[in-house]
C-alpha cells in the first residue's frame, strides 16, 4: 500500500514538474515571438519615419524637390565613384583574368607585390560581390594558390564581410528603387514572401549554403526585409564558408604537388554546381516551402 502511495506520489512530482517545464518553454517561445514582434515593429516604424523624410520637400534653384530624390542620386553618383574607382585601379587585373593564362599572371602580379597583395586579393573579392561580373571562382582560386586554403579562405571571407555590409548599407540608405532597377520582380516577390513565413534567417542561411546560387543578387534583397545587418552578416557569410573553404583547398592543392586531389575535388565541384544551376528554380521553391512549414 505504501509502495503504491510513494509510485503515485512520484509520478504527480513527474507531472508536475513536465507541466512546469511545459509552461517556461511556452513563456520563454512567447517572449522570443514578442522580441521578434517588437524588432518588426521598430523596423516598420524607422521605414516610416524614412519615407516621411523622403517625402519633404525642399527647394533646389527655385525648384520643389523631394528630399528622398536628393539624397537618392547623391548616394548613388557616391557608389558609382567609389565602385568605377576600385574598377579602375583593378582593372589591368581584371582584364587579365579573362584571357588565357590570366589567373596564372594575377597571381604572379599579386605574390610580387609582397603586402599589398592581400589588399590587391580583398579589393577584388569586394568587386566581385558589389558588381558580381568577375567569377567567385577566379578570386578563391587565387586566394587558395597565393595564400593557402587558410589564410586565402580567410582574406576572401573578411572581403566578403566587407562588401556585404557596405551593399547593405548602400540598399538601407538609397531603398526599394534601388535594387528594383537591378534585382528582378521574381527575387523581390520571392524574398517577401520569405519575410512573411517567419523563417527568413534559415532561408537566407540555405540559399547561401547552396552552389550555384545568385547570392549577389541576395546581398541586395536581404537589406529589403526586417533583418538585421549583424544577423545577414553572419548568416551569409558562414553559409559562405564551406565553399570558401573547398576552393581554396583544392586550388591550394595545385601548387602543393596534389593536383589529382585538386582535380577530383574541381570536377565534384562542377557536378554539383551545375546540377544546383540546372534545378536552381526547383531547389529556391524547395527551401520556400521548407520555410512555410510550421
Amino acid at each position: 500500500m505504501k509502495r503504491n502511495k510513494t509510485i503515485a506520489a512520484q509520478s504527480r512530482k513527474k507531472q508536475a514538474a513536465s507541466s512546469r517545464k511545459r509552461t517556461k518553454r511556452a513563456k520563454q517561445q512567447a517572449k522570443r515571438g514578442g522580441r521578434r514582434q517588437e524588432r518588426k515593429e521598430r523596423v516598420q516604424e524607422r521605414r516610416e519615419v524614412i519615407r516621411a523624410k523622403a517625402n519633404e520637400e525642399t527647394e533646389l534653384r527655385g525648384r520643389p524637390v523631394r528630399r528622398g530624390d536628393i539624397f537618392k542620386i547623391v548616394g548613388l553618383v557616391a557608389f558609382v565613384a567609389i565602385i568605377g574607382l576600385l574598377g579602375w585601379l583593378l582593372w589591368p587585373y581584371i582584364h587579365t583574368l579573362f584571357e588565357p593564362g590570366g589567373i596564372d599572371e594575377v597571381i604572379n602580379d599579386v605574390r610580387n607585390a609582397g603586402p599589398l597583395g592581400f589588399l590587391i586579393l580583398l579589393a577584388l573579392q569586394f568587386l566581385q560581390i558589389v558588381v558580381a561580373f568577375i567569377p567567385g571562382e577566379a578570386t578563391q582560386m587565387a586566394a587558395g594558390i597565393l595564400y593557402g586554403p587558410w589564410v586565402g579562405g580567410l582574406v576572401i571571407l573578411i572581403g566578403s564581410i566587407l562588401s556585404s555590409a557596405f551593399v547593405f548599407v548602400v540598399v538601407h540608405r538609397l531603398g526599394a528603387p534601388f535594387v528594383r532597377d537591378m534585382v528582378s520582380d521574381k527575387w523581390l516577390d520571392k524574398f517577401e514572401r520569405f519575410e512573411k513565413s517567419g523563417k527568413l534567417e534559415l532561408t537566407v542561411f540555405m540559399l547561401f549554403l547552396i552552389p550555384a546560387m545568385p547570392k549577389d543578387i541576395f546581398t541586395y534583397l536581404v537589406p529589403l526585409t526586417s533583418m538585421r545587418m549583424r544577423t545577414f552578416l553572419v548568416l551569409s557569410n558562414v553559409g559562405r564558408i564551406p565553399g570558401i573553404l573547398i576552393s581554396t583547398r583544392a586550388a591550394s592543392g595545385l601548387v602543393d604537388g596534389n593536383v589529382w586531389g585538386s582535380i577530383v575535388i574541381f570536377a565534384a565541384l562542377a557536378v554539383v554546381a551545375v546540377v544546383c544551376l540546372i534545378f536552381r528554380d526547383q531547389i529556391v521553391n524547395a527551401v520556400e516551402k521548407l520555410s512555410k512549414k510550421k
